[in-house]
């Protein structure tokens, strides 16, 4: 009895240790899962914040990371009986580990503003081979613990079959009690088990709550199905997180896709504006500028009618640049008081009736844009916009702004530069060098076309006085009267310059000499009639002597030819008593 006794205690002994052993594996599952779990939280956390830019996502990643290496290094404890486990576990640990310090490394660039080059470590792929290689080992390391969780189940299963034989040795009255006490015994260890078979293939099956009720009649049950339950809620609320992370992913990864396809039309627009700035600093005329916002401004802003108005000189008006859209724009323009964004310096706009104030360039219950250019810290015009401007929008029109505003500022200059090296500063004509050079260039359009060209050279006649009587300011103001009657006395066509000192030249395109002769007797008269003033000094009258020539091809193109018959009959003219003018024989 002592020795069937003994017998008994070791079979129960040995059963409860395989049992022991079962729970020790689940324990391992439970602690490895953890810590995959925990890794990839940190993985989740790490990438949220590199996509989305949000530090929330990256706060719990430390957290995350230690959780994991202290979960693993639990594991590598607990397989430290199991040599094969115990290498795989600390194989894990150890690519864990590396996972982990590769996953700081665009953290860290991406806690220093370089989201880019993070963005660049995450997408080169080297991260996600070393979590393939993290998984495959980690499932490997559960697939053997889970089999030796089985091994263990069937051995106390084999350890309790044993128990039952050597019950039925013993006498009829001890194997009596014994088949009535192993049988209560089997049957407080088979419920127990099929209920923990029962839970546990339901989770296999995806069952995530199906749970093991801890009353199991003893200590050791007990104890496996509070292992069980927690390992079951724990993997439960992985999967639950895994689930939020990739939604969270998913979400971060449709806005960086937004914000790409953002980044891609701006891309577009900014190398538009690039084209339309090039053709801008190239343009010569107002009439090239215009044609260049007019054709290039439609492709920017997409059906958004609008206009461009420019300070004038004076600065008192703002004067229609181009329009585009359909747009109607006033020809005389408007005051810069009537805008409110010249007024206030800044962007105003009518979004709906009775939004805003309606400035006064604009009809009433109008839905418009108005927004001012801005150059060196000076307004100088506004950019008018019909309907109303989208947030993207606004990207465009700010950018289309910089780039108008600098180009007129620079087209003005040009302007202003090339004035000055074209026009006589006393007089106001064109110089010397204009004049050489179109003549040249109305000569060869004489020449293709066969149409007539003429010249005249003139001078003050007995200039010199004034300059010795009233001094030489008076003979610039003398230079100035006469410059003024001549150039609104010839046509629009006619080339009025100052050759030098007193004298003049007109080119007239498409008048033959006898034609142009007319016309110089007019301007003759008018400023022999002139009485020019210096102060409050009379200076008395002045005249004019005038040499015409017409261009023929006997002449030199360079025009040099025709300049010295002209010149020759400017001192024909000098010769029989000036105050006359003389067409050249040679043109005759």
């Amino acid at each position: 009895m002592a020795s069937l006794a003994g017998l008994l205690v070791d079979a129960s002994r040995q059963t409860s240790q395989s049992f022991e052993w079962a729970g020790h594996s689940v324990e391992v599952i439970e602690t490895t899962e953890a810590a995959l779990g925990d890794l990839r939280e940190a993985e989740s956390g790490q990438r949220g914040f590199i996509i989305t830019r949000n530090p929330a996502y990256a706060r719990s990643f430390a957290e995350r990371v230690e959780s994991s290496a202290r979960n693993m290094a639990v594991a590598v404890r607990q397989t430290s009986d199991n040599p094969m486990q115990h290498a795989r576990a600390r194989e894990i640990a150890v690519l864990m580990a590396q996972r982990a310090t590769f996953l700081r490394q665009p953290l860290l660039l991406a806690r220093h503003g370089d989201f880019t080059g993070a963005v660049a470590i995450v997408a080169s792929g080297r991260g996600r081979e070393l979590m393939d290689a993290i998984s495959a080992r980690a499932s490997g390391f559960l697939n053997e613990e889970r089999a030796l969780q089985t091994s263990r189940q069937d051995a106390a299963d084999k350890r309790l079959a044993s128990g039952r034989r050597l019950a039925i040795i013993g006498g009829v009255v001890v194997a009596l009690l014994v088949v009535c006490s192993f049988a209560l015994l089997i049957r407080g260890i088979r419920r127990p088990l099929a209920t923990m078979m029962r839970a546990m293939t339901a989770l296999g099956d995806g069952e995530q709550d199906a749970r093991i009720d801890t009353a199991m009649g003893s200590e050791e049950f007990n104890r496996l199905a509070e292992g069980y339950n927690a390992m079951a809620e724990r993997l439960r609320n992985a999967v639950a997180d895994q689930a939020n992370s990739e939604r969270q992913l998913q979400t971060a990864n449709a806005e960086l896709q937004r914000n790409s396809e953002t980044l891609r039309e701006r891309s577009s627009v900014i190398g538009l504006l690039g084209g339309m700035s090039h053709r801008m600093q190239a343009a010569r005329t107002d009439d090239e500028l215009a044609q260049i916002i007019k054709v290039f401004v439609p492709r920017v802003l997409p059906n958004v009618p609008g206009a461009l108005y420019a300070h004038n000189n004076s600065r008192n008006c703002l004067v229609p640049i181009a329009s585009w859209g359909g747009t109607d724009v006033p020809i005389e323009g408007f005051a810069p008081d009537r805008c409110w964004a010249l007024r206030r310096g800044q962007s105003h706009y009518v979004s709906g009736p009775g939004g805003d104030i309606v400035c006064g360039h604009v009809g009433e219950d109008e839905i418009y844009h108005c927004e001012p250019l801005l150059a060196g810290g000076e307004v100088i015009g506004v950019l008018y916009l019909q309907g109303k401007i989208e947030s993207e929008n606004r990207f465009r029109m700010n950018v289309l702004t910089e780039n108008i505003a600098s180009a007129l500022v620079n087209h003005r200059l040009q302007r202003s530069l090339r004035e000055q090296t074209i026009r006589d500063p006393l007089t106001g004509l064109f110089n010397r060098r204009y004049m050489e050079e179109t003549l040249k260039l109305e000569i060869a359009r004489a020449s293709r076309a066969g149409t007539p060209l003429s010249l005249v050279m003139c001078d003050v006649d007995h200039f010199k006085r004034f300059n010795d009587e009233f001094g030489h300011d008076a003979g610039d103001a003398v230079l100035q009267v006469v410059a003024a009657e001549m150039r609104s006395r010839f046509r629009d066509g006619d080339v009025v310059c100052r050759f030098g000192g007193e004298e003049f030249t007109i080119i007239a395109p498409g008048t033959t000499a006898d034609a142009l002769a007319g016309r110089v007797e007019v301007v003759r008269r008018a400023i022999a009639e002139l009485t020019v003033r210096h102060g409050s000094r009379s200076l008395g009258s002045t005249s004019m002597s005038f040499g015409i020539a017409t261009w023929s091809n006997t002449m030199a193109r360079d025009g040099s030819t025709l300049i010295q018959a002209a010149d020759m009959a400017l001192y024909q003219s000098k010769r029989e008593g000036r105050n006359r003018a003389t067409i050249s024989l040679i043109a005759a």
